[in-house]
């Protein structure tokens, strides 16, 4: 096995051996159940630190190719295995509680009506056939007017998630490094885990991704990918600024290697206007559209536009799984985009998320908290202790997801996530709440005011 390892590494550092190994996995050379050599023996034979093993080893782990198993030693891992520490897992409660503002989920009563739509359909054909287009040709027609740059093609998949495991499977290898924003959506953390993809994160202001930073990171690890949410960033609320998307593009010029996925989550419902880095590197910018959060979480639609090659990758591979998204689905939706009293619907639903968002937001201001909400449904809420705080909010029915399963590396203080807009009341009370929670006062005289720690930057 020592032999087999020795011979198939071409870059000895740890990306590279996690990738080889990773590789005789893949391909069955090393069964499962199998046993590797010990780290040392690796560290021998390869002429590298023990260290450097180590690190590959644990990418391998956190990608489910490989298991330790203490004293007994490290095993490949059997198909299916449960990988340690999902952090998606993490982020909902398992209490019974009163409110629960764990979620990130829209508020069914702001989503459109569905009923008038699904009269209007009224045609069988639309589920009559295997080979017809994938995607509806009016609501590509539609899709592509509200595109934020002309892409070159387009195809629509079961939700944002959808997307971006399909993007990922298409753009990203084992051991590759990918960019991504931190504090980060939970989920596509496990996906890129999944993969075995070294994950870098780089701070967010006020409009987005840190150029600063994002130069630095990428003049030390080349990248394949770099993950974004233009607009009312999970779980921050802040949105990408033109201006800030000029600077990211220039800054990715000089990097010709990253493709760009952009991940518009909040879609219709975001306050913000659309902007894509796609206006300024169409050639490299996957931009995936959900309606989920506008329209319906169980529409399970979102659509990829970008280059053709990127996007044909994505669309070929479903024609060997589920062929397409179901097209009474699209009809619906493409109903509900084009319809005015839906397309009101979902403007009231933005301006009732905004209110929402400003409500709470300014009395946790009033009460000495530090809390973003500038756009979406999500509030980012700095605390003392995670662990207290959510402690404590259960305690009086209340439950948020904790902050540290959103952070790629460690923030400067702690955070929880505030589903804001599942709140249409009671903010006073709530506030309340939340403050006390936040704010540890160990003189038991209530929240003190402090400083922003600027622990999301």
């Amino acid at each position: 096995m020592i032999e087999l390892i020795t011979g198939s590494v071409d870059d000895r550092s740890a990306r590279g051996i996690a990738a080889a190994v990773g590789r005789l996995v893949s391909d069955g050379s090393f069964p499962p159940g199998a046993r590797l050599p010990t780290v040392r023996d690796v560290a021998r034979e390869l002429g590298v630190s023990p260290t450097t093993v180590s690190e590959a080893w644990r990418s391998l782990t956190r990608a489910g190719a490989i298991q330790t198993r203490g004293r007994s030693g490290t095993f490949v891992a059997a198909p299916g295995a449960p990988r340690a520490g999902w952090r998606f897992a993490q982020m909902g409660t398992a209490a019974v509680v009163a409110r629960d503002l764990s979620t990130g989920v829209p508020d069914h009563d702001l989503l459109p009506d569905l009923t008038d739509a699904l009269k209007r359909l009224g045609d069988g054909r639309l589920t009559a056939g295997y080979l017809d287009d994938p995607v509806l040709p009016a609501l590509e027609e539609v899709l592509r007017d509200r595109w934020p740059f002309p892409p070159e093609r387009l195809t629509v998949v079961d939700g944002a998630l959808d997307a971006l495991d399909r993007v990922i499977t298409a753009v990203v290898r084992f051991g590759d490094h990918v960019i991504v924003e931190n504090p980060a959506f939970p989920p596509l953390l496990d996906l890129l885990q999944t993969v075995g993809a070294t994950v870098l994160g780089v701070p967010l202001d006020d409009q987005g991704m840190r150029p600063d930073r994002l130069h630095g990171v990428l003049a030390e690890h080349p990248a394949v990918a770099v993950f974004l949410q233009p607009r009312a960033h999970n779980p921050t609320g802040v949105s990408l600024s033109a201006t800030r998307a000029a600077e990211i593009a220039t800054i990715l010029g000089e990097f010709p290697g990253a493709t760009v996925v952009e991940d518009d989550h909040a879609g219709d419902i975001a306050t913000a206007p659309p902007v894509s880095l796609g206006s300024f590197l169409p050639g490299r910018t996957l931009h995936v559209a959900s309606f989920s959060k506008s329209h319906g979480p169980d529409l399970r639609l979102a659509a990829i536009g970008g280059p053709a090659s990127l996007v044909a990758a994505v669309a070929d591979r479903r024609h060997l799984g589920p062929g397409w998204s179901s097209r009474l689905l699209q009809a619906v939706l493409l109903d509900l985009l084009t319809d005015p009293g839906a397309m009101a619907q979902v403007a009231d639903a933005r301006g009732a998320y905004a209110a929402r968002r400003t409500a709470l937001l300014t009395r946790l201001h009033e009460r000495g908290v530090t809390a973003t909400a500038a756009d979406g449904i999500n509030l980012w809420m700095a605390v003392d202790d995670q662990q207290i705080a959510m402690v404590s909010l259960a305690a009086r029915g209340i439950a948020v997801a904790p902050g540290a399963p959103f952070c790629v590396t460690p923030l400067a203080g702690d955070h929880v996530r505030v589903t804001a807009g599942l709140v249409a009341g009671g903010y006073d009370d709530l506030a309340d709440a939340l403050a006390s929670a936040a704010i540890l006062d160990s003189r038991g005289s209530g929240p003190r005011t402090r400083q922003h720690p600027r622990g999301w930057r």
